[in-house]
């Protein structure tokens, strides 16, 4: 059977270059290919950077406030299509249409925050600091950036990178996960109709040929990555080792502290939508709840109850809460570290391995599951699960839970649930996590502020978005002028002193 195969996107259309390897798309709700991604090789990725580097060489000298006129009507584009763009990351990656809505439009945000790039941009200036001497500092644009972007937002971390690089006066290729591609295609296309020249924003699909060429390219400048943590280590050493800046996020296991105080009912609804919302396949999934003291006795009920009420189905049935995982080999996983779990002496409370759906039998199922008696060195709690198991540990006291949370080598996100304002700042100041919540399951930030983990969750000085995001996709340019009067001449060798 032919299959449609998706194209690169280079210079503003699809490449028109036969794909002398591809990949297979599925459908993981039913565990039937659909379509085909071509596979750059070495040739195709220098396709891309040169029509890159040719672009950036005037899109950074369009002005700022046109480059934002651009992005007022990208964002115009992206609203307008919302529906249709998460229908197309359901088909491919199993999440919820809803589930992809959110995806849209937490990336609309980024979009909505660089149409103010004018006010980002702007540069600083000390006038006179030194007779008739005057201090400017600008941030100008690197040329061509690259971002590599996880399948489990195949829309969201994307715009979380190019709208920012892009809006600096960057060009951008993108090289989104092979196993739900399609969506940045029909992104590059709304670009392209907001205004967006040719070259800026280019797609290169692939596999590990196409990124070991991004972090080789002489003419790629910096590499934006999200991942696991093995692959954001290799890709920051890689990546640095060719001169190139280089922010790559990994893995993550974030744990939800709940004390004795706190509105379990609250805390009960958090971890849950917390742990299985897109079958747990996102890098801020509450993964482990620490209850304090007696907590564990009444929490469990109340989790055990929602989470044995979850529809789990087809994107297309719109009573479907949470989807299948995005691959058979993941599902197979998943079920390899829960038969772990059992083994290594953690209580089962709600076994979802045998889950079977009407009509989808091939596709990539697996149940919620619900680990109760949890310890540290058992694989369910030191593995980045990435799918639909929350583990419940058990800690005597506050002092305990902060140490399990500061002793893993993962930081990403955390969170705390209490009514107690004091253990909250505390929590808030002490917990050794690049993102706290507080009563809040998920702390992901607004597009304002930025977003970035702590240890091994993340590799480089910076964060994605937000001001962390401006600067690390441009590099400052300091000047010092002076305009002497005529009569202010004569050789000084003398070292420069503010007051001259």
């Amino acid at each position: 059977m032919a299959y449609p195969v998706l194209p690169h996107w280079i210079d503003g259309k699809p490449s028109s270059a036969s794909a002398t390897r591809v990949g297979d798309i599925f459908n993981p709700a039913t565990g039937q290919k659909i379509a085909e991604v071509a596979f750059a090789d070495a040739g195709q990725v220098n396709a891309a950077v040169e029509s890159a580097r040719i672009a950036s060489l005037s899109w950074s000298q369009v002005p700022v406030t046109r480059r934002s006129q651009v992005f007022y009507r990208f964002r115009s584009l992206l609203a307008e299509h919302a529906t249709e763009l998460a229908q197309l990351i359901s088909l491919e990656h199993g999440k919820t249409v809803d589930d992809a809505r959110g995806e849209i439009a937490r990336g609309l945000e980024v979009v909505e925050f660089v149409c103010g790039i004018p006010q980002l941009l702007k540069g600083e200036l000390s006038p006179n600091v030194s007779t008739g001497v005057d201090l400017t500092t600008v941030r100008e644009p690197l040329g061509v950036v690259a971002g590599i972007t996880p399948f489990n937002f195949p829309a969201m971390v994307g715009l979380w990178m190019y709208p920012v690089a892009i809006a600096c006066g960057n060009a951008f290729i993108l090289k989104p996960s092979e196993r739900d591609p399609s969506v940045a295609n029909r992104i590059a296309e709304l670009f392209s109709e907001a205004g967006l020249p040719e070259g800026v924003f280019n797609v290169l699909h692939g596999d590990r040929v196409a990124v070991e060429c991004l972090l080789e390219h002489p003419d790629v400048k910096a590499v934006s990555f999200v991942g696991s943590t093995p692959i954001a280590r290799h890709v920051y050493q890689t990546g640095t080792q060719h001169g190139k800046r280089v922010q790559a996020l990994g893995g993550a296991k974030n744990h939800m502290v709940v004390l004795p105080d706190a509105d379990l009912e609250l805390a009960a609804d958090g971890a849950v939508s917390a742990a299985y919302g897109s079958a747990g396949e996102r890098c801020m999934a509450i993964s482990v709840v620490a209850a304090v003291g007696d907590s564990a006795d009444r929490l469990i009920p109340l989790l055990q109850k929602r989470v044995e009420a979850l529809r789990v189905g087809p994107a297309s049935d719109p009573q479907s809460e949470m989807g299948p995982v995005i691959t058979l080999a993941q599902r197979d996983r998943i079920r390899g570290l829960v038969d772990e779990g059992v083994e290594q002496g953690a209580t089962l409370v709600t076994d979802g391995r045998g889950l079977e759906i009407e009509g989808h039998e091939n596709g990539f199922f697996i149940g919620p599951c619900l680990f109760d008696r949890v310890s540290p060195e058992m694989s369910i709690y030191r593995e980045e699960i990435f799918g639909p198991v929350l583990c419940v540990v058990r800690c005597a006291g506050f002092e305990e839970a902060m140490e399990l949370v500061n002793a893993s080598p993962y930081a990403n996100g955390t969170a705390i649930f209490t009514r107690d304002g004091g253990a909250a700042r505390r929590f808030q100041r002490e917990i050794e996590v690049g993102m706290v919540g507080v009563n809040v399951p998920i702390p992901v930030p607004l597009a304002f502020h930025s977003f970035g983990g702590w240890k091994d969750s993340i590799f480089g000085s910076h964060g994605i978005y937000g001001q962390e995001g401006i600067h690390f996709y441009t590099r400052q340019k300091v000047t010092t002028a002076r305009w002497p009067d005529p009569s202010q001449r004569g050789v000084d060798l003398g070292f420069p002193q503010p007051n001259d």
